[in-house]
């Protein structure tokens, strides 16, 4: 029953990595440049916007990496006590993800994908928000070393595993995080390009579908340990 948990969890951070890699295409390709999760890439953003005293850039730094760093603040304290894995309390935090990333998606439609300036820093900081929040579920969920929204730590223990032990069977769920990522984001540009409203659309879906399937989980793990307390009495 936990192996089994443990392979249903590991594909809910894959569905995560691919709604971050959709949101992030269009963070980067229709919001300034800048990414909803890839901190680091930001962080050379906002030192080139230093050096350049480009103040356009660097407040869609500011927003990009603050908002992100608010979106952890606010997802780890609702779930620094609760032990690791899916359960009620992680389904409400990642239901604040969703919300997030519906908003984004009407604010997205109702300005035709086509934000302005000022308005394309507010749908930038609801982004970072929801990666933020997606990264502490990431953690939460209990898989050591997970991440769905920054993955270099990831590729380099799977390249360094293989290296040190290459009979080593590799880290299935990292490579499918890895790959989710990519097919997130070849989904965004897809859509992006062909009905660039509806773009962000399916990285809502995603969220939401991890969160059903997550309940789903928990409650059955419920009924599970129920089950045994009654056998044992």
């Amino acid at each position: 029953m936990r192996a089994r948990s443990t392979r249903a969890t590991a594909w809910l951070l894959v569905a995560l990595a691919a709604a971050s890699g959709c949101i992030d295409v269009i963070c980067l390709t229709k919001l300034n440049g800048y990414f909803a999760s890839v901190v680091t890439g930001n962080l050379v953003h906002f030192g080139h916007a230093l050096a350049t005293a480009d103040t356009r850039s660097l407040a869609g730094a500011v927003v990009a990496v603050g908002g992100y760093a608010v979106g952890v603040a606010g997802a780890t304290v609702p779930l620094r006590h609760t032990p690791p894995g899916w359960n009620r309390r992680t389904a409400v935090v990642t239901s604040v993800e969703a919300v997030l990333l519906l908003g984004f998606t009407v604010g997205w439609l109702a300005c035709s994908a086509r934000p302005g300036y000022g308005f394309g820093l507010v749908l930038l900081a609801m982004a970072a928000l929801s990666s933020g929040i997606q990264s502490v579920i990431t953690v939460a969920a209990g898989v050591r070393g997970a991440s769905t929204t920054y993955l270099t730590g990831s590729l380099t223990e799977l390249v360094r595993r293989r290296v040190v032990d290459p009979h080593r069977f590799a880290d299935v769920g990292g490579v499918g995080r890895l790959a989710g990522l990519v097919v997130g984001a070849v989904l965004g540009t897809v859509v992006l390009r062909t009905a660039p409203t509806w773009a962000s659309v399916p990285a809502a879906v995603l969220v939401v579908a991890v969160i059903a399937f997550a309940v789903g989980l928990t409650q059955r793990a419920t009924t599970g340990a129920g089950r045994v307390d009654r056998s044992g009495d």
